[in-house]
């Protein structure tokens, strides 16, 4: 399994989320506090940019009346047609055991741990540098 240099921890987007492509692959990663998930930027659906979807959480109800709201910022929703996707598992909200997302590990390494990594490429160009944290996709 090759690993791929994604991008710096301090460079990665105050937005939460980050569209990269890995061997012609295109991922969206997503930053859920300290917690990093990886899923192609394709819905199984209709191919709609996972990307460009609405990021929520769940609105959930035991009775009529009575709802709480739940798992903020970890639902993700196809643009094209609603469908919702679970960003830690990449399984789809209605039918959890028929569809879902494919998804990549990521890990959090320091540049001293990569520089002596024989098997590590690079998504972008940029030196890895002994300094700092860097997130790595493997696929």
């Amino acid at each position: 399994m090759a690993r791929y240099v994604v991008c710096k921890i301090e460079d990665f987007p105050a937005s939460g989320r980050m569209l990269v492509e890995v061997n012609r692959r295109p991922v969206v990663i997503f930053r859920l506090g300290e917690e990093w998930f990886g899923l192609l930027n394709t819905c199984p659906h209709q191919g709609g940019s996972l990307f460009n979807g609405y990021q929520a959480g769940l609105a959930e109800s035991d009775r009529p009346a009575d709802y709480r709201y739940s798992r903020q910022g970890e639902i993700i929703r196809c643009p094209w047609h609603g469908w919702e996707f679970d960003i830690r598992t990449g399984r789809s909200r209605c039918r959890p055991d028929a569809v879902k997302v494919a998804q990549f590990a990521l890990a959090v390494a320091g540049g001293k741990e990569i520089e002596s990594l024989d098997d590590v490429k690079g998504v972008e160009t940029f030196d890895v540098k002994p300094e700092g944290e860097y997130l790595l996709l493997s696929l």
